[in-house]
């Protein structure tokens, strides 16, 4: 009976170290992604961030990339963990799972808080950017980054066209535009100067709308990616458990 009791427990164990073996590959794998999410968003989209007067994006641009570093150094501590049966380990392992998972938690509902204050500051201060910094010495990443939303989203002005009316740039004796190059559907030197909706770009709402739509389609990516990995999180604590529990039991 002793016998039969040992070798169901070697069994559960052996089946059990597959199942979080394979868990921690994905939740590496998971760890990369949320990592190349958080990078991607730094490398390509850093413009559109300097948009902001709040750091608040970028900082959680940042927060992506450590996340990601952090998940995939667990993953590894979870793989040595379950191929060498290191209880110490796997208790270090669950805790960081769990620290991990208590930190997706206040993260979303921060995130979820903060979007309307993110949104309500886009809208106040989109407008005044391009309008008082524009082709403005010293602010050539401003210049940048409002010709490559314009260009990219099809769009101009922050609401409408008109917005460029009252724009510094604009508005100089030696500019005889009335709307930036980006503006128009086939960017050329000085096709600012017809305002036409045949030339230029004339969508409802403007760049910020595009800009919106475009944060809160990086948000409902992000929200995707946080729920997939608690889930993964939830089910390695579970397996760690059992598979802590089984070590435990097992005679040495």
């Amino acid at each position: 009976m002793e016998a039969r009791r040992e070798k169901t427990n070697t069994c559960g164990t052996v089946c059990l170290k597959y199942l979080l073996f394979i868990f921690n590959v994905l939740f590496w794998l998971a760890g990369g992604a949320v990592l190349a999410v958080g990078v991607w968003t730094v490398v390509e989209k850093s413009e559109y961030i300097s948009l902001l007067n709040s750091g608040y994006y970028s900082a959680s641009a940042y927060i992506l990339i450590a996340a990601g570093a952090i998940v995939v150094v667990t993953g590894i501590i979870g793989c040595c963990a379950t191929l060498k049966e290191m209880k110490s380990l796997l208790i270090v392992y669950f805790i960081l799972l769990f620290c991990i998972f208590l930190l997706e938690v206040v993260a979303g509902v921060l995130a979820y808080i903060n979007y309307q204050e993110l949104d309500e500051e886009l809208r106040q201060n989109l407008r005044e950017t391009m309008q008082q910094k524009y082709q403005q010495p010293g602010e050539e990443s401003i210049t940048q980054a409002v010709d490559k939303l314009q260009q990219e989203f099809k769009c101009c002005g922050s609401k409408n066209s008109s917005d460029w009316s009252a724009s510094v740039w604009i508005q100089a004796v030696e500019n005889k535009r009335l709307v930036p190059d980006s503006c128009c559907k086939t960017p050329t030197d000085y096709c600012g100067q017809r305002d036409h909706p045949s030339n230029i770009y004339k969508v409802e709402g403007g760049c910020i709308m595009k800009l919106e739509d475009f944060i809160l389609s990086q948000l409902h990516i992000l929200g995707a990616v946080a729920i997939g990995i608690a889930f993964l999180q939830l089910v390695g604590m579970m397996f760690t458990c059992c598979l802590y529990r089984n070590l435990k039991e097992e005679p040495y």
